[in-house]
């Protein structure tokens, strides 16, 4: 299982994703990028903690919510920046490399911890990617179970479900 660190982050303004943006040519068309949501999310408070993802439209179940990006470090680099964070948007894709989205403009950073989560985090072809497990109605928050995390049961879990592990 990926090592998903703690993502979610201090309070910020409310930002939109749109899941597809303008470009010259279509997404996904040669040399163009797919947008990294797939669906229309935004971020704003939430009540697991801090800020968090949530639909903007209904999102099918085991469709591709999208992909967290950032920037691709080592792991040693990674855990490096972490030290001592509380929040963090880390994902460690392989044993040598992860992804840090801290500085992304990515609503998939804010993915919080549950452990009834809606979604799931799959490494493929070194990209971090959510999924959606079962349908999620616009408006619900977008939660993953983190399983293995940096915070090595330190940290309690606010998720509030009511199979709560207690901790991270």
């Amino acid at each position: 299982m990926p090592r998903l660190s703690s993502v979610s982050s201090p309070p910020s303004p409310v930002v939109k994703a749109e899941a597809r943006s303008p470009v010259e040519r279509a997404p996904g068309e040669k040399g163009q990028p797919l947008p990294a949501e797939r669906f229309s999310l935004t971020v704003g408070p939430s009540t697991i903690d801090g800020q968090g993802v949530f639909a903007a439209e209904p999102i099918p179940a085991r469709r591709k919510i999208g992909e967290m990006r950032g920037e691709v470090v080592p792991v040693r680099e990674a855990r490096r920046r972490i030290e001592g964070r509380r929040r963090i948007h880390v994902v460690e894709i392989t044993h040598k490399t992860a992804i840090d989205a801290t500085r992304s403009d990515c609503a998939l950073r804010y993915v919080n911890h549950s452990c009834s989560p809606n979604a799931v985090l799959r490494i493929r072809q070194g990209r971090a990617e959510f999924y959606a497990m079962r349908d999620i109605e616009p408006g619900e928050e977008i939660s993953a179970d983190y399983g293995e995390s940096h915070h090595e049961g330190r940290l309690r879990c606010r998720c509030g479900a009511p199979n709560c592990k207690g901790r991270l």
